[in-house]
C-alpha cells in the first residue's frame, strides 16, 4: 500500500526537498502541500492523506494549532501527524502530544530516518523514543497546569490485562519489550495495545500515555533535578 502524505511547510525550498525525498520511496506519495496551517487543515479535510508532516511555526494557523484542528475532527482520525521542526522544545513537544500528534522529530533527521518515522507514524504508533515519552510526559503532568485528572473510571472499559499493557506502553516500553517482559508474541502485544486504543478512543501510543496518566494509571515522577547527561 502507497502511503499518501501531506506537507505542511511555509518554506518552499524545504518542502521541495521534502517532496523529492518522500517521492523516491516506492511505497510513499506527496499528494500535497500546505504553506500554513489554515491551508493544511483544509488540504486535510480534502485530501484525507495518511500522514501529514507538520512544521511549527507558520503563518495564518501554526502547526499545533493545526494538529489540534485536524484531531478534534472525527472524519480526520485516520490522518496522523508527524510534527517535524527546527525547534525541539520540551514544551513543544508536550504540546503537540496534547494536541493529538503521533510524534515530534526535528528537521536534522537524516533520509532514511524520515522515511522511517513516516512508516511508524503511518501503522498507528507514536516516533517517541521510549526515554523521551517518560520525561516529557511526566515532566509535564506533574506540573499544576497539566496535572492528573484521576479518573480511573475512564480505563473502566479494559480488562485486566489491557490495562496491564497500557501501564507498560506509559513507562516507554515498545512492542517487544513489553512482549519480553510478559513471555508474549509481539503480536500478541500489539493486539491487546490496539484494543486499549480502541476502547479508550485514542488515536495512537502517543495519546494512550496521556490518558495513562491522567487517569491515575501510572504517576508523573518529579524532573531529575541533575543536568542533562549524555545518552
Amino acid at each position: 500500500m502507497t502511503l499518501r502524505v501531506l506537507l505542511a511547510d511555509d518554506q518552499a525550498l524545504l518542502r521541495g526537498a521534502f517532496r523529492m525525498l518522500l517521492d523516491s520511496a516506492d511505497d510513499i506519495t506527496v499528494v500535497g502541500e500546505a504553506a500554513d496551517g489554515r491551508e493544511a487543515v483544509g488540504l486535510t479535510r480534502e485530501l484525507r492523506p495518511d500522514v501529514v508532516i507538520m512544521d511549527i511555526r507558520m503563518p495564518e494557523l501554526d502547526g499545533l494549532a493545526a494538529t489540534s484542528e485536524i484531531c478534534a475532527d472525527p472524519e480526520l482520525r485516520t490522518s496522523r501527524i508527524l510534527i517535524l521542526t527546527t525547534y525541539e522544545t520540551d514544551e513543544y513537544v508536550a504540546q503537540a502530544l496534547r494536541a493529538g500528534a503521533g510524534g515530534f522529530i526535528g528537521k536534522g533527521i537524516g533520509a532514511e530516518e524520515l522515511l522511517d518515522a513516516v512508516r511508524t507514524i503511518a501503522d498507528g504508533d507514536t516516533l517517541l523514543s521510549p526515554a523521551a515519552t517518560r520525561s516529557l510526559v511526566a515532566r509535564f503532568l506533574a506540573t499544576q497546569d497539566h496535572a492528573p485528572r484521576h479518573h480511573p473510571e475512564r480505563l473502566a472499559v479494559l480488562t485486566p490485562r489491557e490495562r496491564e499493557m497500557v501501564a507498560l506502553v506509559a513507562t516507554g516500553l515498545s512492542n517487544q519489550e513489553i512482549a519480553e517482559r510478559m513471555f508474549l508474541s509481539p503480536f500478541t502485544v500489539r493486539a491487546h495495545v490496539q484494543r486499549a486504543m480502541t476502547k479508550l478512543d485514542a488515536r495512537d501510543r502517543a495519546q494512550l500515555v496521556v490518558i495513562a496518566y491522567q487517569s491515575g494509571l501510572v504517576h508523573a515522577a518529579a524532573p531529575d533535578p541533575r543536568p542533562d547527561r549524555p545518552a
